[in-house]
Order: structure tokens, then C-alpha cells, then sequence
């Protein structure tokens, strides 16, 4: 006699593929905020992967990949997933920026730096400087307004 390849019942050539079992591996990173959204909706109305994937008119693998990897979903999936589970659009949308990391900032511009070299300086030497901004700020204004910019005071 042949010897079963499955030595549990619950794996046998005969009995069916049970997804529940048969999940894979474990995902190496979290899903993204919408598919995070619509797993807990879908989850708290007591739906299954696939009595939701019936709702949308698409398959099991479909909502599944909607929860663990669609991160631009349209907006088309997103009004049909609400109305699928009576909920709101916007229910799905988070606020992605309060949960990201906040961002590296870049390179300080050169207005920044020298800035810096200005606020070293010794006092006495700040009022020229002074000057010079004040100018560059008219002159700035004169040109956002289209006028022709002023002569420099001396």
C-alpha cells in the first residue's frame, strides 16, 4: 500500500484545501492603513475573507490582498468596500502623516546659514546687517508686487 505524503487527517490528499490552516507565511512587514482600516470593519461586522470577497463581487485572494498590500487603493474600491459594509468612505481614510515617522530634514539653505554667521557676530556688527535685510526684504516685496525695487538707503 502506498504511504500518505500528509500524515495528518486535516492534510489528507482526500479532504480539502482549508485555507484557514493553510494561511502561509506570516507577513514580514504590517499592512498598510486602509487594508488595516478594512480587515477591523470587515472583521467587526463578522464577516469572513470570503463572505466580503461575495459582497464586492471579486475573490477571496482579492481582499485579502486589499488588507495586507494595496497601499494607493483607488477611490472606486474604497466607495465600494464602504458600501459593502455600511459604512463611510472616509472611514477608510487615516491620517497616514500623524502615524509615519517624522521626516530627515535636508540640507539648511543659504539663507539659513547665513543667518548663523549673522547671529555670531558681535552685537555692534548686527545693525548693518540689518540693513541688508531690511533691503532685500523690500526688494523682495517689489518684486512679488511687480514694481521695479527702490535704491538701496546708504
Amino acid at each position: 500500500m502506498k504511504q500518505a505524503f500528509f500524515p495528518f487527517p486535516q492534510f489528507s490528499e482526500e479532504g480539502p484545501y482549508n485555507a484557514a490552516i493553510m494561511a502561509g507565511r506570516p507577513p514580514s512587514k504590517s499592512a498598510p492603513l486602509f487594508g488595516q482600516h478594512l480587515a477591523a470593519a470587515r472583521k467587526a461586522k463578522g464577516l469572513s475573507q470570503e463572505q466580503f470577497a461575495k459582497l464586492l463581487g471579486t475573490t477571496r485572494t482579492a481582499v485579502d490582498y486589499y488588507e495586507r498590500r494595496a497601499s494607493n487603493p483607488s477611490i472606486d474600491l474604497i466607495r465600494r468596500c464602504a458600501d459593502a459594509l455600511g459604512l463611510a468612505a472616509s472611514e477608510f481614510v487615516g491620517d497616514e502623516a500623524a502615524t509615519a515617522a517624522p521626516r530627515k530634514r535636508g540640507p539648511k539653505s543659504e539663507l539659513e546659514q547665513r543667518m548663523e554667521v549673522v547671529a555670531r557676530l558681535p552685537r555692534a556688527r548686527h545693525e548693518p546687517q540689518k540693513t541688508l535685510r531690511h533691503e532685500a526684504a523690500c526688494a523682495a516685496e517689489s518684486a512679488a508686487a511687480g514694481a521695479p525695487a527702490h535704491a538701496p538707503s546708504r
